[in-house]
Formats: C-alpha cells, structure tokens, sequence
C-alpha cells in the first residue's frame, strides 16, 4: 500500500532536482554570458586605445562613462584618448578625476604629469610627480622626471633620469634622442652626437636622431655626413641640415657646395634646398 507513496515522493523528488538543475544552468549561462560581454568590451577598449581613431575614442569613453560612472577603465580610456587626440588641458582634468578615484595607481599620477607636461604645466607636473613614491620606478616616470629636470637646468640629475629610463626600456632609441637633445641645447656637442648615434642604432628609422646627429657634427665644424643607414632623400635632407649648420658658422662656401649637393642628390625637386641656396647667392650678390 505504501508503494504508490513512495513512487510520488520519488517523482517530486525528481522534479525538484530537475528544477534545480534547471536554474542551476540558467544562472551559469546568465554567468557566462556576462563574462563574454565584459571580454568584448575589454576588447573593443583595447582597440580604442590602441588602432581606433582618437576623437572617435574620446567620444566612445565620454558615452561609457556617462552610462557607467566611476568605473576607473573607462575614466582611464577617456583621459588617456583626450592625450591621444592631442587636447592635453582637457585631458588634465580627465587624469585628475582618474588620480582622485579610490582605486588609482601611481601610474594615473604619472600620465597626469605626462598630461600637465603636454600643456606646458612644468611646475604642475613636477609636483605631481613629486608626489609618486620614490618606490615606483618605471620607464615612463623617470622619462618625466629627466624632462623636467632639464627644463630646471638641473644637468646631473636629466643626466641620471635619462640614464635610469633608458634602462627600464626594450626599446631606448628615442630616451637617447632626448637625452641627445639635452647635451645639443648645452653645448656638449660631442656628447650629443655620441647619444644620437646610440638612439640611430637603436632605432635606424629614426629619422629625427639623424638629424639632430647632424646637427651636432655641424656645430663642431664637421661638415661630413655619418656613416649611418640613409634613404637617398634622407641623404638629400641631412646635407641640407648640414649646409645650413655651415651657413650658420660663416662656412658660407662650404654651405654652398652642400646645398647644391643636397639638390643633385634629391631623386625629385628639393624646393627646401633651391629656397635656401637662392636666398644665399641672393645675399652674396647684395
């Protein structure tokens, strides 16, 4: 007689689990898809910050955070694209909410700095970066810090941030093009051009390093170009530079010959070249 009782206790039984089940698989589904939202987002974030146009990006994070307040990736995404777009006194206060939020880094102080840096705020910057912990050492932050010391005049210390940066770093051509650039601007040519040529073998695209490596041979009255990696247009653009280096120093004769050598050896028409060489057989003339 019991039988039947025990049966229908068994089925609900079974009914129950099942039901369980049920909202067990619902819930890891719900679970799941959750996650895969957050990695597309995650993704097109990256993508934003990285190949995305830059306007488009600040406005993308401008909607996010209006629709998702306070979360830090966003505010770090819309400071960051703001620099990115070139409009660093609105991306100033983008960081500076960012530096304020509960769960910023040492990192956000140091792009606001970069940031402040980027608007001509040297003062502003250095007590932002004054105020990192000296315990945080990284690439970037001692970039800044170099840079801020050579607009103070403070040599030995742009000299030890330089150095330190460029040992953080895989890739160091353009600390050493900087660095290059602080010993151009004191006159320690010599200096200059050794660190030019490490910033070129470091990096022989750089074309900005060979022509500041140019430029410091010139003000030593060294009027020959360096053995250094050259497309013919870029020949043709460093014995520009170099013909005006020499013009500059009242080598007037041998800027002549280099602005002409400048022009033959340009494949197109150098106008830059002609300009110059016009505007020099002009003044000699008069």
């Amino acid at each position: 007689m019991r039988h039947p009782i025990l049966m229908s206790l068994s089925l609900a039984g079974v009914v129950a689990l099942t039901a369980c089940g049920d909202q067990s698989g619902d819930a890891q589904v719900n679970r799941a898809l959750r996650d895969v939202n957050v990695v597309d987002e995650t993704n097109l974030n990256d993508v934003m910050l990285t190949v995305g146009d830059p306007n488009e990006a600040v406005n993308y994070f401008a909607r996010a955070s209006e629709n998702d307040p306070g979360r830090i990736d966003l505010m770090r995404g819309l400071a960051t694209s703001l620099v990115r777009a070139q409009r660093p006194a609105d991306a100033i206060p983008a960081w500076e909410a960012v530096v304020a939020h509960a769960e910023a880094t040492a990192d956000d102080s140091v792009d606001l700095a970069d940031a402040q840096i980027r608007n001509n705020q040297w003062d502003a910057a250095e007590i932002t970066l004054d105020s990192v912990p000296p315990t945080h050492e990284t690439y970037k932050r001692y970039r800044l810090e170099a840079m801020i010391a050579d607009s103070n005049e403070e040599w030995d210390n742009a000299d030890s941030f330089y150095e330190t940066a460029a040992g953080l770093t895989t890739q160091p051509a353009g600390v050493f093009n900087n660095w290059g650039f602080s010993k151009l601007t004191r006159g320690d040519y010599a200096g200059a051009e050794r660190l030019f040529g490490d910033a070129i073998r470091h990096d022989s695209s750089l074309f900005t390093a060979k022509n500041n490596l140019v430029l410091a041979r010139g003000a030593q009255r060294n009027y020959d170009l360096p053995v250094i990696p050259m497309s013919q247009i870029e020949r043709a653009q460093l014995l520009h530079t170099l013909a005006l280096s020499a013009i500059k120093q009242n080598d007037v004769t041998i800027g002549r010959g280099l602005l002409r050598e400048a022009i033959d050896t340009h494949p197109q028409h150098f106008e830059a070249a002609v300009r110059s060489l016009r505007a020099l057989e002009d003044n000699v003339a008069n």
